[in-house]
């Protein structure tokens, strides 16, 4: 039998409503936000509410009396001249009515804990409402003999679509953990669709922090008992990432160290086992990308662009140049004073400020000459994007220039990948996880970078496509607002009192916010259109090699 552990009390200030309702219990019973209560209601209805403010009263009427009472000011243990009388009172969010009756709860019901399938049912977890589950986590709810532990299973139609799509993840460097939720989100996908029948999913993962991903295929061997007991409850492997492929950039020095934070005996390692390849860009393979050599450039006047369509339409002197180098050669042409050459509305000032962008844009070593031990990063995608295949670029010490045009280079090479449809292997889903969301698609970025364009389409379009985005930042206000406006889950981590103030955070009961403030390492707030409330959910280490400063 449900623990009973208050009654429901409607005042003139503090009404029952449709919406939420208030209820007295005893000052030693412990709860907390997001705990889930019940109450007997209409027809043999019970209408659930999830807590969301606690608050400690007596009969006091200021301050001063519970002063005076306490012996003017005595501040030993003694209960002092008079033992108020206090109580908490809890204010609930309705979340859902067994019968769907939401008519206000009754002053006087009585307010139960409940059992693990209520908890289910009122926040939208049960068989019934999740068709397709996926494991995101776990939640522990209530305290001392009365806590319960439930796998959080979400529908995975409405992360992947094609009911939702796209996920964002915030939080604070370091404490939130933004990468290992991903990771174990991503893995747990990875393991969905391996097992069943149907749609084929395949991952784009890109390494922006040290190493941090560079080894997701070898097993954590410092997991302890405690993590992998959470996997067997919820009913996941503890094996690392499958089928993965690992894409360093290209190096002219002898040690690829110069260009990737990993240890040049690994990546020797992994080559020898034929998962990891270097990477490079030819003019060849990569002309019709060249406007997004200019992401981060304002080009408010549109001359830059003017001169990209002049080169990819093989105008003036551009026809057949086919290398960097010839490219930098021929651009110089068009900077000299008196030329004649250059279309008549693109004007010398014009070329010689192109010409200083696109220098510094293929100053890097991954611009070469030619590929020789080294594949394009085009071709692979065109060629090994394969069901349940892992590609994972690393980008981490490339300058942020060329982070831009690797990322906004493969994200088109999928869009082509999925709007060609030249093979008939081609994944259902392909999903994209780009950590540092902030570098591509916050509000300071030039409202004409080909990139930020890219990335709307993927948050308005790609859902039909089947791309789907997982995008992490650590600030979620400065992200451009249709990208975060279309992802359908949101996961909210540890974050600063200054960015739960911004207008992002304004449905969010103040309470909430105040516990984004202090969530602990591997826990998430999470809100998905399945859920019929906001749920707080933990989750376990990852299952892949962890690196000391990962």
């Amino acid at each position: 039998m449900a623990k009973v552990i208050g009654k429901v009390s409607a005042t003139e200030k503090y009404p029952s409503t449709i919406d939420e309702f208030y209820f007295w219990t005893d000052k030693k019973q412990i709860l907390s936000p997001f705990d889930v209560v019940k109450v007997n209601h209409e027809s043999g209805s019970i209408t659930f509410g999830v807590v969301e403010e606690i608050n400690h009263i007596t009969d006091a009427p200021s301050h001063f009396t519970s002063y005076i009472s306490s012996d003017f000011g005595d501040t030993n243990d003694g209960i002092g001249n008079m033992n108020r009388l206090g109580m908490n009172y809890v204010k609930a969010r309705v979340s859902g009515n067994t019968e769907n009756i939401y008519t206000p709860v009754l002053n006087g019901q009585q307010v139960s804990l409940c059992e693990p399938e209520e908890i289910r049912q009122a926040l939208g977890l049960t068989e019934k409402d999740v068709k397709n589950p996926l494991v995101c986590g776990y939640l522990e709810m209530y305290q001392g003999e009365d806590k319960v532990k439930i796998k959080v299973t979400l529908d995975s139609h409405f992360l992947v679509g094609p009911d939702g799509a796209h996920i964002n993840i915030s939080g604070i460097s370091g404490l939130a953990a933004k990468t290992s939720y991903s990771m174990f989100l991503l893995r747990a996908i990875q393991n969905k669709f391996k097992l069943e029948n149907g749609e084929t999913c395949a991952f784009v993962f890109f390494n922006v922090k040290g190493r941090d991903l560079m080894a997701i295929d070898e097993p954590n061997e410092e997991l302890g008992e405690r993590d992998r007991k959470i996997y067997e409850e919820l009913n996941l492997p503890t094996t690392p990432f499958e089928n993965v492929r690992y894409y360093y950039p290209y190096s002219k020095s002898d040690s690829a160290k110069v260009q990737s934070y990993a240890s040049p005996s690994d990546i020797e390692r992994q080559k020898k086992a034929k998962k990891a390849f270097t990477y490079k860009f030819t003019f060849g393979d990569n002309k019709d990308r060249l406007d997004l050599l200019l992401a981060n450039e304002d080009d408010s006047t549109n001359t830059l662009e003017a001169c990209v369509n002049f080169i990819l339409n093989g105008e003036g002197q551009f026809s057949g140049v086919e290398q960097w180098k010839t490219l930098k050669e021929t651009i110089d042409e068009y900077t000299k004073a008196g030329n004649t050459n250059s279309n008549k509305e693109i004007q010398v000032v014009s070329w010689r400020k192109f010409k200083r962008c696109i220098s510094k844009a293929i100053s890097n070593d991954v611009f070469g000459k030619s590929l020789v031990n080294e594949v394009d990063l085009n071709g692979e995608i065109q060629n090994h994007l394969r069901a349940n295949n892992v590609m994972v670029i690393d980008i981490a010490r490339l300058d942020e220039n060329t982070q831009s045009f690797v990322f906004g280079s493969v994200a088109r090479a999928i869009y082509d990948l999925k709007l060609g449809a030249e093979r008939d292997d081609i994944p259902d889903k392909v999903i994209l996880f780009v950590d540092e969301l902030n570098k591509y698609a916050s509000n300071d970025v030039p409202k004409n970078s080909p990139i930020l364009k890219q990335l709307l389409d993927i948050a308005e379009r790609g859902r039909s496509l089947g791309i789907i985005l997982f995008s992490v930042e650590q600030f979620r206000s400065a992200i451009h607002d249709r990208v975060k406006g279309n992802c359908a889950t949101q996961a909210y981590g540890r974050t600063n009192a200054i960015e739960v103030s911004k207008p992002d955070y304004r449905y969010i009961p103040q309470v909430y916010k105040n516990m984004m403030t202090r969530l602990d390492q591997g826990e998430y707030i999470i809100s998905n259109p399945a859920l019929r409330s906001l749920i707080n959910v933990k989750f376990p280490r990852p299952t892949y090699k962890q690196f000391p400063n990962g």
